[in-house]
């Protein structure tokens, strides 16, 4: 196919007035003024402006296929308002269970217990989802159904992680079949997204073969798998990159580790106290394995050619993941890096390792930084320090517990302010152009050798005035989308 009359977006270098690309099995294989078209289609861009397609680098896709049929908890500010809000759902539909999704309990003036969701009186599984994705609020039925210990708190960490797998059992048809995959990919694609890491917590190689089958194959993916899943990838002699389902477009991805807990549940592993509300025992929150355990499973990923990616949010995570990266030789990066020191960064750099970042949860965490991390704010997502210290940044929405929205991201990241407030802690600001290349695989400015995964857009995502105002238009820049192709093929057109 021939794109004529395209301005290409200035992602690395800028190439002035109008151009045509020319695809070809997959690829960019010619950009220039005027190409002779031959017998090949051709699409008139009108010159509209053509950049690289986007890319999510860490989604829970299962997580936010479901979330569109989750009650929403995000308003509830107490646990009786969560607790009002469940009853006026099963009110609704007193048959079905109920799965909530975005409380954010850190600031409220109770904690949530089981005995609070039992009160309701219903015989319904009720499993409600922090924000953050790092705790499940369920009633004692829904602790009976995933086979969990009764208790009145909430489950935590690597225990729901694992309890989250076998969340089907509740739900029976749990809406994330191929057709709903689907529809989460058609939605990513009208944002101009290409690809996705999926970091969803179950699942393995063989779900995601099937699924691709079953039709849900219009993105680029690339499946991570946990550490119970590490054998299973091992013995398919599979490798990062390695095509699934003889299709190019879904590899395998990297081995995801969970190496500390959360800001808001106060279980990110940090180098000092949690300023208040801090576990008992865990003042500077807590890592989910010993740094042997740690090594060993970055040990076997590298020396089974697979990249790692290392959730670490608390300064004492980053830098024992950093210590365990320098030790195995394993390649890969840290997804968060939310709280870290000039140092680290600087060390990150050295290693190579990549910096996985969500810029959109400083949005939700400015506050509550604040308030549990106080005099750390100006080291948390650091993002001007990574990119002047040389390392590799990729963006992403880590959704559901932020959109899967790549501009919001992006916005996020330029001008670090979701309100009407000033910008948290501005220094740390980077360019929209920055922002934009971050976005894109690594792939610049269009040229010959591209995937021709590309997306055109009725405007240019660089121009802009203050920061505030080019963060604002950024923020509905899915507007501007006109047509998604990926591999060649369009994904969405307007």
């Amino acid at each position: 196919m021939l794109i004529r009359n395209a301005r290409l977006v200035a992602v690395t270098e800028a190439v002035p007035g109008l151009v045509d690309v020319r695809l070809d099995g997959g690829r960019v294989v010619e950009v220039g003024p005027s190409l002779a078209g031959g017998d090949a289609p051709s699409y008139d861009a009108d010159g509209r402006w053509l950049m690289p397609g986007l890319w999510d680098q860490h989604v829970h896709l299962g997580q936010w296929t479901l979330a569109s049929a989750r009650l929403d908890l995000g308003p509830a500010r107490s646990s009786a308002e969560a607790v009002t809000l469940v009853r006026e759902r099963l009110a609704e539909w007193p048959d079905l269970p109920v799965i909530g999704w975005g409380h954010r309990p850190t600031a409220w003036p109770d904690m949530p217990t089981v005995s609070d969701l039992d009160a309701i009186g219903t015989d319904q599984p009720i499993v409600l989802i922090a924000g953050d994705g790092h705790h499940g609020w369920l009633n004692t039925v829904a602790l009976h159904a995933l086979a969990l210990p009764i208790r009145d708190s909430v489950v935590s960490e690597a225990e729901w992680f694992m309890a989250y797998g076998r969340l089907a059992s509740v739900l029976g048809q749990d809406g994330t079949g191929p057709d709903a995959y689907r529809r989460s990919m058609e939605a990513a694609a009208a944002q101009g997204v290409v690809g996705l890491v999926d970091l969803e917590f179950s699942g393995g190689v063989a779900d995601w073969v099937a699924r691709w089958a079953g039709g849900a194959d219009l993105l680029r993916i690339r499946h991570a798998c946990y550490a119970d899943g590490l054998d299973d990838v091992l013995a398919r002699g599979l490798r990062s990159g390695d095509p699934l389902a003889d299709d190019p477009r879904l590899t395998m991805g990297p081995l995801k580790i969970i190496s500390d807990g959360s800001l808001n549940t106060r279980t990110a592993w940090c180098g000092e106290p949690y300023a208040e509300k801090a576990v008992p025992g865990f003042e500077e929150g807590q890592p989910n394995q010993t740094p042997e355990d740690l090594r060993a499973l970055l040990a076997r990923a590298a020396a089974g050619g697979l990249d790692v990616a290392v959730h670490a949010i608390g300064d004492r995570a980053v830098a024992e993941a950093l210590a365990a990266f320098e030790e195995t030789g394993a390649r890969g990066g840290i997804e968060h890096v939310q709280l870290t020191t000039r140092d680290d960064v600087r060390r990150m750099a050295r290693l190579g390792v990549r910096a996985s970042v969500q810029p959109a949860h400083l949005l939700d965490d400015r506050d509550v930084t604040e308030r549990l991390w106080p005099g750390r704010a100006e080291r948390c997502f650091p993002l001007r320090w990574m990119l002047d210290d040389g390392v590799d940044v990729v963006l992403g929405s880590d959704a559901p517990v932020s959109p899967l929205d790549p501009w919001l991201a992006i916005a996020s990241a330029v001008h670090r302010s979701g309100d009407d407030r000033e910008p948290w802690h501005p220094e740390q600001s980077i360019t929209a152009r920055e922002a934009l290349a971050a976005s894109t695989d690594g792939w610049g400015t269009i040229a010959p050798g591209h995937p021709a995964d590309l997306v055109l857009l009725d405007a240019d995502p660089l121009a802009g005035t203050s920061d505030r105002e080019h963060a604002a238009r950024l923020r509905s820049f899915a507007d501007q989308v006109v047509v998604t192709w990926v591999a060649g093929q369009a994904a969405y057109s307007r």
